[in-house]
Parts: structure tokens; sequence; C-alpha cells
């Protein structure tokens, strides 16, 4: 099974939750501070909740998760074929879960992912963040999460 992921920033994780536990009738897959999921049935849909104030309401990236790994790597050849820039994260660590993935940007500066999860983890993000290290500010942190902040930098703004 493939569905859309749509990662949101928002003010308020708890807000948030309420309010999109009611719109999907569902409660979360996984909350962690500054973050949660909803694995959402029907539309199949990955609704990920990225806590960045003062950033909430926008999109925080885009993706497809699919089923495995092999498919992430047929991705990558695909898109490489397409002409497609793309970055490959393979058994990384982000979004509390290991995961094969492959970003690439589209025209207006969008970032999409396409990636399986391999496990949970009990860490936000472990890897060095290949997409927006220069904005994140550092290595080791994905998503745009409370975790990618520093005091002189914005939230990264792509993972998961």
């Amino acid at each position: 099974m493939s569905r859309m992921q749509l990662a949101l920033n928002v003010d308020d994780l708890d807000e948030a939750v309420t309010f999109y536990s009611k719109l999907f009738n569902t409660t979360p897959a996984k909350v962690k501070p500054g973050y949660a999921n909803f694995a959402v049935a029907e539309p199949p849909l990955k609704l990920v909740l990225l806590e960045n104030p003062g950033k909430g309401g926008t999109i925080n990236h885009l993706g497809v998760e699919v089923e495995s790994s092999e498919t992430v790597h047929a991705e990558i050849a695909r898109l490489t074929g397409e002409g497609l820039f793309t970055e490959e994260e393979i058994n990384t660590t982000c979004c509390f879960a290991t995961q094969d993935k492959v970003w690439v940007t589209g025209p207006a500066g969008e970032k999409w992912e396409v990636y399986t999860v391999l496990a949970d983890s009990e860490t936000f993000g472990t890897s060095p963040q290949h997409l927006e290290e220069s904005t994140a500010g550092e290595s080791g942190v994905c998503c745009g999460g409370p975790a990618a902040k520093t005091a002189e930098t914005e939230p990264a703004q792509s993972c998961c």
C-alpha cells in the first residue's frame, strides 16, 4: 500500500492533534514532543504534524510512503532517469523512525520524499540533514521539528 504524506507545520501541537483527530475520525499513530503523525485509512494519508511556532498552517514537506526499500530504490533509479536531482538517505533516522528515502525538489522549491519506514526509533533524528543543513545550522537534525531549531536559525524545512 502506498499513501500520500502531508507534513504540516503547526503552532500548537496539542490543538492540532485535537483538530485532526476530529477531522479524520482517528487518533494519532505516534505522538512525541513536538511531533505527531496520523495513519489515516480513508483517504489513505500519512499526516505529519511538526510543532514550529510562528510557521503554523504552512507545508513543511510532501511525500509518498511506500511499502519497501526496494520500491524506494526503484524510485531513485526512475527519478534519476527522468533527470530529476535526487538526494538519497538510506537507513536514516528521522521523525522517530528509521527510514530509507529519496528527496526531490519541485519547480517551486517544494520538498518531496519517497520513503519507507524500517523501524520505530526513540530519537527524532540522528542522520545528517542533507537537504537543509545550512538552514538547520547543524547536523543530526531532520524535518524542522523542535530538535531542528537553534538560537540563531530557523527550523529545517524537510524530512520524514
